[in-house]
């Protein structure tokens, strides 16, 4: 077995060159290793095969195949699965549409921010989805709420309703506010409990839905209609750059 490196390795898929050596730039400067650039989605897919990385910052619309089909591929790819080394990828663009979100998380995707989040949080993201957290924008979150709350809901068809009755009262209430896009943190604070405690329940939820990361557990709540859409607040939305 390989030793893992203290340091995250990551590949940046982007068309634009100008915004790879951007972000190449900012991930160097807090320590994580950038193993190679692609500009399109064969490139990214060749990228990832060649160098194993941990996390895969993905734009979506670059050319040959869009982020989203690229992503798949890689998140589907037997050379990557039969050695369990599929890395974490975060879609990344300045494209905030839902019908992006959905279709990026269904398919696998560890986590969904825009491009205008700053190089702190940037940073953060990819050292959170290496060790196999996902993360979400809080608008988006919310967006996705309303997406599915709102009128006839259409899931992808590559969606499957799961049933959240092997869940305990408590386990629907943790997953209810972590579709509300509350973390960790934040959810022992709100249930007063210690952060092992709330790993826990994480794990079980994650174990009795058969999913395997947060997000698969966050679109099972909103499909299953656990969640239900709120006034849309007075005041601004959260800026998307917070984790």
């Amino acid at each position: 077995m390989n030793q893992v490196s203290p340091n995250p390795r990551v590949v940046i898929a982007d068309d634009q060159e100008l915004v790879r050596a951007g972000f190449r730039m900012i991930l160097t400067a807090y320590d994580i290793d950038v193993v190679a650039e692609a500009a399109d989605g064969l490139a990214a897919i060749d990228a990832v095969r060649r160098t194993r990385p941990d996390v895969v910052l993905m734009d979506i619309r670059i050319p040959q195949l869009d982020g989203l089909e690229a992503t798949r591929q890689i998140l589907t790819d037997p050379t990557l699965t039969a050695d369990d080394d599929l890395p974490r990828v975060i879609i990344l663009t300045t494209f905030d549409l839902d019908r992006y979100v959905y279709n990026a998380l269904t398919i696998g995707a560890a986590g969904f921010l825009l491009k205008n989040v700053t190089p702190e949080h940037l940073a953060a993201a990819v050292r959170l989805v290496r060790t196999g957290d996902a993360l979400l924008a809080p608008t988006i979150t919310r967006r996705l709420v309303e997406r599915f709350t709102q009128g006839p809901s259409q899931p992808s068809p590559r969606s499957t309703r799961r049933d959240l009755s092997a869940l305990t009262s408590r386990e629907i209430e943790v997953l209810e506010q972590m579709a509300r896009g509350s973390s960790n943190t934040e959810l022992a604070e709100h249930f007063h409990v210690s952060m092992a405690t709330v790993k826990t329940h994480v794990a079980r939820i994650l174990s009795k839905l058969q999913v395997r990361d947060r997000v698969q557990a966050v679109i099972a709540a909103y499909e299953a209609g656990l969640v239900t859409a709120e006034p849309s607040p007075d005041k601004p939305a959260p800026d998307d750059s917070t984790l």
